[in-house]
Parts: C-alpha cells; structure tokens; sequence
C-alpha cells in the first residue's frame, strides 16, 4: 500500500470546503481579473524556486505513489476517501474508512446493498453523513453497472476522458475528480484546493481569479504531465497550507517563502 496522506490531497475547497483565509486579494480574487505587477501569474523559475523551498521544509510526500501498482482495493479505497473528505478533515474521513473496512464495506456491489441509513450511521465521522452515504452509493452505482463492477474500468481512459466520466457522477465535483485521477488512476492532472489559492495569493502572484479551472489550467500548463511532479507539487502544498501557511494565524516568521512573501514580511513586522 502506498503512502496514506493525513490530508488526502484534497482538503476542503472546491465544493465550498475549506477557505482561503485573509490573503490581501480577496476583492480582486472575487472579482475577475488581478492586475499590475504584483498580480501577474508565476513564472516558471519562480515555481521552480517555491517547489525547491518546499521539498527542502517538507522533503518528499508522495501520496499513494504506487496506486497504479497496488490492488484493485487500493485504488477504490482512494476513491472512497475522496468523497469522505470533502468539507471535513482527513481524520474524519479516514475513521469513516475505518468503519467501512470493519463492515467489510470496501466493494461497490456490498456498498450498494447495504441501506442508505446504514452506510449513513458508518459514515457518520465524515460529516454530512447522509448526503455522503448518497454520493458513495452513486458512486458505486456507476463502478457496478458502467464499470462491470471494476473501479479500474471507470479509471480507464486519457485523463481528461477519465476525469469528464467522474464529473458526470452525482456528488463528484472538480477537485474529487482530479483526486480519483490523479492518485487513484495516477494520471495527469492537478488537484486545486483553498490552499493553492492561499498561498499564490499571498505570495502575490496568482494565476488569475480565484476560480478551479483558472489554476488547474495554470499549474498543468507549466508544470506538465508527469504525475509524479503533480502529486508532489499539490501535496507539497497542502502540507504548507495545513503546517504553516495557515489560514488564520500563519507562522509566518518561520516560513521557507518569506522572502518572497509581502503579505509575510508585513504579518512578522506587524508581530
């Protein structure tokens, strides 16, 4: 089994989860275009730079490096934990994981057949419980009788084929489809979460408006197709986000990107 991240990757944006926090851009964010020469996006030495302070703090993360490797059971627990984790913390989906293994709910087929209160009551450390109890049995709806009851046939495709299939899944947005295509499938793609938005935004050099397929366009434009580089990059983020870009008081005076940071410099001299 691969590497289990503590924050899956896809912590809490895309569908409403997690927020940004104060970054200073809030109203151009919010509001379309982000000009002058503070607001243009990154360059690829400057990515370069931020992804080289990153590693060098947090070293390697990872995620599930061998998914494509792994058992079936593998991929498919990735995906279940991609929707237990939206607008909760990865503890809270993976005690919900827990449940499911000891009921020996780690099929689609037994999933499905087991009621909506049940699976509601098993899942319940996740949060939203029902309507997450909904979006696993749709999910596995569509593994069983569009995917011959095989996961890796709904993973099967180019990435974006894969990714338009999930989208088209009730419950599934944006960033719980890129998660699956990403770590599940291990294609390429980019994971976008608040985080992704704090901390360019911070930095002053945003991709452009706040919006999913702004950044998710940007970071596969400049950073390419290999998954390796992906999943670390997304999880390198989050990892920052979550340790020391925080939302409401961020460690600012400690941070591997200060020096690049106004918003930083300006958090340590207003101590």
């Amino acid at each position: 089994m691969g590497r289990v991240s503590r924050g899956l990757g896809i912590p809490r944006s895309s569908g409403g989860r997690l927020q940004a926090g104060r970054t200073g851009l809030e109203e151009q964010a919010t509001g379309g275009r982000l000009e002058g020469p503070a607001r243009k996006p990154p360059t690829k030495r400057q990515l370069d730079a931020i992804y080289a302070a990153l590693l060098e703090v947090y070293g390697h993360q990872q995620w599930w490096p061998t998914a494509s490797e792994d058992p079936e059971e593998q991929r498919f627990e990735i995906c279940l934990g991609a929707i237990l984790t939206q607008n909760t913390s990865w503890r809270g989906a993976a005690s919900a994981l827990a449940n499911l293994r000891a009921a020996g709910l780690l099929d689609a087929a037994s999933i499905l057949e087991t009621p909506l209160d049940v699976l509601g009551e098993l899942v319940r450390p996740s949060g939203h419980f029902n309507v997450k109890a909904r979006k696993l049995h749709a999910f596995c709806e569509t593994v069983v009788f569009d995917g011959a009851g095989s996961v890796d046939t709904l993973l099967e495709g180019e990435p974006d084929e894969v990714r338009e299939r999930l989208l088209a899944i009730w419950g599934i947005g944006p960033e719980t489809a890129d998660a699956m295509t990403l770590y599940a499938a291990r294609k390429s793609t980019f994971v976008v979460d608040a985080y992704a938005y704090r901390i360019f935004e911070r930095l002053g050099c945003p991709p452009g408006a706040r919006k999913y397929d702004v950044y998710r366009e940007f970071f596969l434009g400049r950073l390419g197709p290999d998954v390796t580089v992906l999943n670390e990059w997304h999880a390198l983020l989050v990892r920052h986000g979550q340790q020391t870009c925080t939302k409401s008081r961020p460690r600012c005076e400690g941070c591997p990107l200060l020096r690049r940071c106004a918003f930083g410099r300006a958090e340590v001299q207003r101590g």
